[in-house]
């Protein structure tokens, strides 16, 4: 009986919350048509907006009117390969200077020992 009246509980507030969730999608949805354009603009924000209540809720693709679920999770994709392609962007290009006192002892190796080839003189 106890868990009966547990779990009629957690389904009420599952509904009540999913109703919540579903009355904010709505209204978040009039105010982007409300802006009076002839064809939805999604702000940063808006994408963002859908994009944190696709993943907290599990019917938010049920209450889209104005755009499609595959059009959100594009939009998800797009922000995760922005953030790949951000965290690894070089810092610096091409090849690292060589220390002046490197760059004069190779000089001087290659001088004194005329013989000895690139290879070598790494290797030394």
């Amino acid at each position: 009986m106890i868990w009966t009246l547990l779990r009629t509980l957690i389904s009420t507030l599952n509904t009540l919350r999913s109703l919540t969730l579903e009355n904010l999608a709505l209204r978040q949805q009039i105010a982007i048509l409300q802006r009076g354009s002839r064809r939805p603009f999604f702000t940063g924000t808006d994408r963002l907006f859908w994009l944190f209540l696709s993943k907290i809720w599990r019917g938010w693709a049920d209450s889209l009117a104005i755009v499609k679920p595959e059009t959100v999770i594009r939009w998800h994709r797009q922000g995760f390969k922005r953030c790949w392609t951000w965290k690894s962007r070089r810092k610096k290009r091409g090849r690292p200077r060589v220390a002046p006192e490197v760059r004069n002892l190779i000089r001087a190796m290659s001088q004194a020992n005329p013989l000895w080839g690139a290879p070598r003189i790494h290797g030394e």
